[in-house]
């Protein structure tokens, strides 16, 4: 907790994500959000930026899939306790979910850099006494249920995680939005903001990964009005998300004062998905010492001193041998493959190309495109 109380002398960036990706056995993400979510995390940590992260428990996971002799996907609960992993806090604030007042608690998990830096990260959790039954069930599942279930999330997700951050007194100059699961938070700063949306939209930052329409969160009002019953809030999500259906995007980038894709070609599709908006590009990059094997990582030690302290040392890989990059290289395949054959027993070798889909083979991600 010393460095929760470090973190609270400094004034924060706020990352909200419903995801975040930071160990496997921390079932808290699905994919590529959550992974870039942990790698932001990471990469903050090693630079020392006041950095602080709000999401979810999802204390039963996204799911564990198996495959059937058919090949069929079978999903399986991922559950794990964060009792062994976080420390609970004290604060408890409320959010008002159709006319039940919902407790959250969170868990503090302290994110440390291998250069020393640390990094807080707010886990929200519904599992409360004295909540009901269903309510105490918001913060199971990531991303399960259906609408219904979706937009509470979303509704503890950012204005539970705005209030939870006062209660714990962090201090905020700037909120980012991963993804429009968060956006309700900028719905909670416009009431601590006399409804201002100029003094809104300075403290937030959006950032839109999807590149297809079905990708963003879109809630009809009939679900919006029965759970958020407060009709000056829903006329205010009406102004900013949207007339015909609440659109968490929208809502988001009409409250921001920057808005980015993930790459060039993302912001040119993004922008056509939301003509009118101004949607910048910040290429995805790796938090490349997490993700470089410890072959390659003692590689780098002997020809890029200091790579992992300045990744952007790795633009010179080229001065290392070819032949012990590839030494590199079959020494890391050797182990997964070896890896992989102890847990399956399937009997992969060493010399067939295989090419792996890691987590969700999906049809947007275009996985076909592998064949070509």
């Amino acid at each position: 907790m010393d460095n929760l109380h470090e973190a609270l002398e400094r004034q924060n960036i706020a990352y909200f994500s419903m995801e975040i990706g930071l160990r496997s056995d921390i079932a808290t993400y699905a994919g590529g959000l959550g992974g870039l979510a942990g790698d932001a995390i990471r990469s903050a940590a090693d630079l020392n930026i006041p950095f602080v992260a709000v999401t979810l428990v999802s204390n039963k996971g996204y799911f564990r899939q198996t495959l059937d002799p058919a090949g069929n996907q079978i999903e399986h609960k991922d559950e794990w306790n964060p009792a062994h992993f976080m420390t609970l806090c004290k604060e408890e604030v409320k959010v008002k979910i159709q006319d039940r007042d919902v407790k959250i608690r969170a868990w503090i998990y302290t994110y440390k850099s291998h250069i020393g830096g640390c990094v807080p990260i707010i886990f929200l959790d519904t599992n409360v006494e004295g909540n009901e039954s269903e309510d105490r069930k918001i913060t199971d599942f990531l991303y399960g249920g259906d609408q219904r279930y979706r937009l509470k999330q979303e509704i503890v997700l950012g204005i539970g995680g705005v209030r939870m951050l006062n209660a714990l007194g962090f201090r905020v100059r700037k909120y980012h939005m991963n993804e429009g699961h968060s956006s309700l938070l900028a719905l909670e700063l416009l009431k601590q903001n006399s409804v201002d949306p100029k003094k809104v939209k300075e403290l937030c930052i959006f950032t839109t990964h999807t590149p297809v329409e079905a990708g963003h969160d879109k809630f009809d009002y009939g679900l919006v009005k029965d759970l958020i019953k407060d009709k000056n809030n829903v006329e205010i999500l009406r102004k900013f998300g949207g007339q015909n259906y609440f659109d968490t995007s929208i809502f988001a980038m009409n409250l921001s004062n920057y808005i980015n894709g993930v790459t060039k070609r993302h912001s040119q599709i993004s922008s056509a998905l939301y003509p009118g908006y101004k949607i910048n590009a910040i290429t995805n990059g790796v938090h490349s010492y997490t993700w470089a094997s410890p072959y390659f990582r003692k590689l780098y030690d002997r020809y890029l001193p200091d790579w992992e302290n300045e990744p952007e040392l790795l633009i010179r890989v080229g001065e290392i041998p070819d032949t012990e990059i590839w030494e590199a290289h079959w020494s890391a395949k050797r182990d997964l493959i070896d890896e992989v054959n102890k847990k399956t027993g399937v009997g992969m070798d060493y010399d067939t190309l295989t090419i792996g889909f890691a987590r969700r083979m999906t049809s947007y991600k275009r996985p076909t495109l592998i064949f070509f």
